[in-house]
């Protein structure tokens, strides 16, 4: 057979293509540095920037725990009613109190300075030529013009003072007389450009994973202590820690954001880099449905081990190593009843002893009483006997075992 000399030609460079000129480009490596679970919250005012037409700027302060040269942050409108536009957006390091170390670096989005995030949807920014170094502290300023929505998508609880000021500020060094907000807004993630043996582990619960009642600024969540020893540890040096945290939250109801068994796809396995899932949750399904002023909801231990299985199940067929936590001590909280507690003690033996799970943390034994494990120790208690405070937290992180992820 002979071939026609451009079919010819055609062969003879296909054959001279070496096999890396023929082999696609491999991505880039994004792991999650720092994430917040969205919830959707109603804007009583029905509009942003209602009370200027200059519209206005978010500046909002994540401590991310894995660094890396580029990052990425991620934008959301996955509970917004109407479109969500957002004219301009930088990232930058944090100087503290709202202001800004060096130059802001601008966030584009295929290109575009400008984006406009449909209803229940969300965008992640082009990668972003900035350097950042672990645990620290990074600001991201968003310019939104006034605009119609009836619904916010942001983490409600952030235990960290973000700013607003009126009219367009995101390159500004310092803010004037901004105003003090407590939640994350529009802000879902940040991710670092990592080496390929970077990975992520997803903390995922209600407000003790959140940091109710720790010190507010200062990032002594539990899953924040943890970073700071993947961090000291060469051998885990190279995780990232995602706090998907939700106050009130229940794995089987819906209240405090969608339950945990709604969130899971978006929370968890959506994440980017997600090796290593620590589930903390239930304490909120057993109170409510034991407490003796008014129970409802009801369920049982059985059903909140189903529920926990179905989470391992789902996780595991992603790859994703699953280690649950027991639960921290209740008693002597509002929703405590002896019911409840036989709930949980119940829960925590199946974490203990499960061959479903692929580990166990045992946050009940770091923050109980020794003579009377059924309450917090007076050094990890709030106060609340409900949640702990900030000994109580470092308790938590430091009882991990940090083999756990050790590879």
């Amino acid at each position: 057979m002979r071939l026609s000399k451009p079919l010819l030609a055609s062969a003879i460079f296909l054959l001279s293509l070496s096999p890396a000129a023929r082999a696609a480009t491999p991505p880039d490596h994004w792991v999650g540095t720092w994430a917040a679970s969205p919830v959707g919250m109603k804007n009583t005012s029905g509009n942003l920037g209602a009370d200027t037409s200059e519209g206005i700027t978010l500046r909002e302060i994540v401590h991310i725990s894995l660094g890396g040269p580029e990052v990425r942050v991620v934008l959301t409108n996955e509970f917004g009613l109407e479109p969500l536009t957002i004219n301009a957006g930088t990232i930058a390091a944090s100087a503290g109190s709202g202001s800004i170390a060096g130059s802001a670096v601008p966030l584009t989005f295929s290109g575009s300075s400008t984006v406009t995030i449909p209803p229940g949807a969300l965008f992640v920014s082009d990668p972003a030529p900035l350097k950042v170094a672990p645990l620290s502290d990074l600001t991201v300023s968003l310019y939104l013009p006034s605009q119609p929505a009836s619904q916010i998508t942001g983490h409600a609880f952030a235990d960290q003072t973000n700013y607003l000021v009126p009219g367009n500020s995101i390159t500004s060094a310092s803010l004037t007389t901004p105003k003090e907000v407590d939640s994350w807004e529009f802000l879902k993630g940040v991710d670092v450009k990592a080496d390929a043996d970077s990975e992520a582990i997803v903390a995922f619960g209600d407000s003790i994973t959140d940091g109710a009642h720790s010190t507010r600024d200062k990032n002594l969540r539990w899953p924040d202590v943890l970073a700071q020893r993947l961090q000291a540890n060469k051998k885990t040096a190279k995780l990232g820690v995602l706090n998907q945290g939700i106050g009130g939250n229940r794995i089987l109801h819906d209240v405090a954001g969608p339950s945990a068994l709604a969130r899971f796809d978006r929370d968890v396995l959506a994440q980017p880099g997600v090796k290593y899932l620590i589930i903390l949750e239930a304490i909120n399904d057993i109170g409510h449905a034991a407490d003796p002023r008014r129970p409802y909801d009801i369920v049982t231990a059985d059903d909140l081990i189903a529920g926990y299985s179905q989470m391992v199940r789902r996780a595991h067929t992603h790859g994703i190593k699953v280690i649950g936590a027991t639960l921290t001590p209740y008693v002597g909280a509002g929703y405590a009843s002896p019911k409840g507690e036989e709930m949980r003690q119940a829960l925590n033996q199946w974490i203990r002893t499960t061959k479903e799970l692929d580990g166990f943390v045992d946050f009940d034994k770091a923050t109980s009483d020794p003579a009377n494990p059924s309450v917090f120790s007076s050094t990890a208690d709030s106060g609340d006997h409900l949640h702990p405070g900030d000994a109580g937290y470092k308790a938590m992180g430091g009882v991990i075992d940090l083999k756990l992820f050790e590879k």
